[in-house]
């Protein structure tokens, strides 16, 4: 169980490590402005699929682990949810919108393909997970440290995640940089919650 935990720790770090590098050194696409998601497109694209798909099994099979170790089945079903989402945003990717790939029209689609109707989907199932994982942590963690960690999580990724929607929906030119702050709090925490409750 204690490697399943781990797993867990490693996918979520994991994630945050691949997207920054490849976001950083990925030719045309703008990591200030473009969202995460944009790099599973273009011939780079398959990194971030695996990225998805990989660490979100990862996570799946930590939480797992989870139950027992923390003692809440509850906790380690959102987890465990959470980690499904983002395989499921690994096999239905974005369309392409907003100038990337290079070469794709800077504006947002009229309509959108079924493919994106589901990763969108998946992608509010994982951003919403995030501070209902860490609200349970709060009830069930009994290190006082971790109560006011995870409340201060909660409270970090649920903002993050209501800014960027917004930020996302204008077409703001920092929409990408302030998703990649929501999803550095919130995975950071699933991580060290993994390795907490592998040691």
């Amino acid at each position: 169980m204690t490697f399943l935990l781990w797993s867990g720790a490693v996918g979520s770090w994991l994630f945050i490590v691949t997207f920054l590098l490849d976001g950083w050194t990925r030719p045309g696409y703008r990591p200030v402005r473009d969202p995460v998601s944009a790099l599973a497109l273009g011939s780079r694209g398959w990194l971030q699929g695996a990225n998805f798909i990989l660490c979100g099994l990862a996570i799946t099979a930590g939480a797992v682990a989870l139950a027992g170790a923390v003692d809440s089945v509850l906790l380690a079903l959102v987890v465990a949810v959470f980690g499904l989402a983002l395989v499921a945003s690994g096999v239905f990717p974005m369309d392409a919108m907003r100038g990337y790939p290079p070469g794709t029209p800077d504006e947002t689609p009229t309509e959108y393909s079924r493919r994106h109707t589901w990763h969108d989907r998946a992608g509010m199932v994982v951003f919403g997970a995030i501070p209902v994982a860490a609200i349970i942590a709060t009830s069930v963690l009994p290190e006082i440290g971790w109560k006011w960690y995870s409340g201060l999580t909660a409270a970090a990724a649920g903002a993050g995640f209501l800014v960027f929607g917004q930020a996302w929906e204008d077409d703001h030119p920092r929409a990408g940089l302030v998703q990649r702050a929501t999803i550095v709090v919130g995975w950071t925490w699933l991580g060290l919650l993994f390795a907490h409750a592998a040691r």
